[in-house]
């Protein structure tokens, strides 16, 4: 997927059972809280592995660039392709079609969407080992779990993309606040498609805050792409909040981030 992941777990090991579902070795077995390290970072290496083995246009030999090559066609794709393929369309649909995986120059790419649902699957699998305190970065995507004791709540920063030594912001992670995403050009350059104007968007960078990792990732990638009208929509119809840097370095706000009640 080009990038790096992370993950974080708290002391939550209950001896709990590893479900198979293409995690573990067809059965289940006990965690106890001295393997779940290493468990935890087993099961989540499974699933970024093979996220980025189908989906990833870096790979030559994985079946989204087959699909790129004209090497198969998108009917003749695994079940699996097809259906992040639809969850993709479901998305253009909902975002007035500013969300899109047809690039300009005709490839299929599901980026927008792979990432925040293999983070989703990566979490269902750390759940499924008894774990309920746990954190998974991915390239500045975040999904947490759990409750920290009282005043030690997840929190989440929010880079200054001037300045990737400096932070614009710390979003506390308070249940059932548990997904940040952030999109923009700061560390990939102008990656990202745009229906506003058809120029470069106005936002140097998005992050959105919510409930559900996979939202909150492709409403960062639609308001990049769509602009303000975009950010308009998306305030409006989902319950998130957003943190916007505008190309000229000011910020743009939600209501719940200005207050502080995120």
């Amino acid at each position: 997927m080009g990038t790096v992941v992370s993950l974080r777990i708290g002391s939550t090991a209950r001896g709990g059972a590893m479900r198979d579902g293409g995690l573990g070795d067809g059965g289940t077995r006990a965690v106890t809280e001295a393997a779940a390290p290493d468990a935890a970072l087993a099961a989540v290496r499974t699933v970024f592995t093979r996220w980025d083995e189908r989906f990833s246009l870096y790979r030559p030999d994985s079946e989204i660039s087959r699909i790129a090559r004209g090497d198969i066609r998108l009917t003749q794709a695994s079940a699996e392709l097809r259906d992040c393929y639809a969850i993709a369309l479901d998305w253009r649909d909902r975002t007035d079609g500013v969300f899109t995986p047809h690039r300009a120059d005709g490839v299929l790419d599901l980026s927008g969407v792979v990432k925040s649902l293999a983070i989703a699957e990566a979490g269902e699998a750390l759940r499924g080992l008894g774990l309920s305190e746990w954190s998974v970065n991915a390239g500045g995507d975040l999904l947490v779990s759990g409750d920290q004791s009282p005043g030690q709540d997840w929190v989440a920063g929010i880079v200054d993309p001037a300045s990737r030594h400096e932070l614009l912001a710390s979003v506390p992670l308070v249940a059932p606040v548990r997904a940040v995403a952030t999109s923009g050009s700061a560390e990939r350059g102008e990656h990202i498609w745009t229906s506003a104007g058809g120029g470069p968007s106005p936002y140097r960078q998005v992050s959105v805050i919510g409930l559900d990792i996979v939202t909150v990732d492709v409403l960062a990638t639609t308001i990049i792409a769509g602009g303000e009208a975009a950010l308009g929509r998306s305030i409006e119809t989902f319950p998130i909040e957003v943190l916007a840097v505008l190309r000229d370095g000011s910020l743009v706000a939600t209501a719940g981030l200005r207050s502080g009640q995120s």
